[in-house]
């Protein structure tokens, strides 16, 4: 899952991006990832989310209790921030 966009903290942006987690997670519990992907049956889900800018504090929030919530579905959640220019400090 792909989060291209700058967190601004705002509910529409957090519901979209839980709508979009309901919708991982329906996929992979009703059986739709092992009939699309049989290789994958039985294997431990996972489910990626890649941002292009480091999470902010409500979003921080939300991804914690959805990694918490997986966990009991025994699905791993990981975050991944991509495209991060290195700060440097001014001297």
């Amino acid at each position: 899952m792909n989060e291209p966009n700058e967190w601004d903290s705002s509910d529409d942006q957090l519901l979209a991006l839980q709508e979009r987690f309901n919708a991982y997670v329906s996929f992979v519990l009703d059986g739709e990832m092992a009939e699309a992907h049989p290789e994958l049956a039985g294997k431990p889900a996972r489910i990626e989310l890649r941002c292009a800018h480091m999470p902010d504090t409500r979003a921080l929030e939300l991804l914690g209790l959805i990694h918490d919530q997986l966990a009991f579905q025994e699905i791993k959640l990981e975050v991944v921030v991509r495209n991060q220019e290195p700060t440097t400090k001014s001297e």
